[in-house]
């Protein structure tokens, strides 16, 4: 898997350099990384070089073992340029602090501009940085492709046998359809599973698709609000990463998804991966 790290030498993009040592360190990418840094004017070439051999120590490899790219332009523009000239599987970005009163539209910040256009997956990379044990993989079933196709089509060696994945489903009244039963709305996990409800057979799905992968993992259920329920298990159960996914759908489905998407990649206190 070729990954691409952005680094722009502020603390918060070298979040994202430590996290890629980490999956080099254990295998997860390929061992000849590539890290981009944007300028804006030509005249700063010095500062760029300065930030990639900062990133080159932060990675721990030989010189010889990354591949360094220094681009002129908007960072987003430019790390979404090269992500797709080099073919990149995956993009690991970092996240500035915002204040909590600026809004999505004034927000603009490089990470959400890469994690919408970019050609691949995006990993952005906050909170507290350490090695892949624990994953969180946040299927809500609305996607098509579906979340676990897309994941394992892109991504599979993201993952290891040794991992604890949890596939997780919330289920939601306020985004309840017809037809859907009161009951299910307050089912546990074996509970769904055992009456092959869809959402049951959503979850059975996952697990077999992930077995596929050579890991056993954990399908849960939790009920309530999406966003208030994905950040309470990431936190309550200490996840290393938060797997979400994304699509432009139309008319009012594309504002709730990407709204709900947001308020997750925003509010999550750990690495979020995005899989459009």
């Amino acid at each position: 898997m070729q990954i691409l790290m952005a680094t722009g030498g502020a603390p918060h993009s070298e979040e994202a350099l430590r996290f890629g040592a980490h999956l080099l360190q254990t295998g997860r990418a390929s061992k000849t990384p590539t890290v981009v840094t944007v300028i804006r004017h030509e005249t700063e070439y010095r500062k760029a070089e300065e930030i990639l051999k900062r990133a080159i120590k932060i990675l721990n490899l030989p010189p010889s073992q990354v591949r360094t790219v220094v681009r002129v332009g908007h960072p987003a523009e430019e790390i979404i340029r090269e992500a797709e000239e080099g073919c990149c599987n995956l993009v690991l970005v970092g996240e500035r602090q915002q204040h909590q009163l600026t809004t999505r539209f004034l927000l603009g910040s490089t990470a959400e501009r890469v994690v919408e256009h970019a050609p691949c997956p995006v990993i952005i990379a906050k909170g507290n940085i350490g090695p892949i044990r624990r994953i969180l993989l946040c299927d809500s079933g609305a996607e098509t492709p579906a979340l676990l196709d897309r994941f394992a089509d892109q991504l599979a060696d993201l993952i290891k046998p040794e991992d604890e994945i949890t596939v997780l489903h919330v289920m939601s009244q306020i985004s309840a359809g017809p037809g859907v039963r009161g009951a299910n709305l307050r089912a546990n996990t074996d509970e769904l599973i055992g009456e092959r409800t869809p959402e049951g057979e959503l979850l059975i799905r996952d697990v077999q698709m992930l077995q596929q992968l050579h890991v056993q993992p954990q399908p849960k259920v939790r009920h309530g609000l999406v966003v208030d329920e994905i950040l309470q298990e990431a936190q309550q159960e200490d996840y290393n990463l938060v797997v979400i996914g994304a699509f432009r759908g139309q008319g009012w489905r594309r504002i709730l998804l990407d709204d709900l998407a947001h308020k997750i990649i925003t509010k999550v206190d750990r690495p979020v991966l995005v899989v459009r």
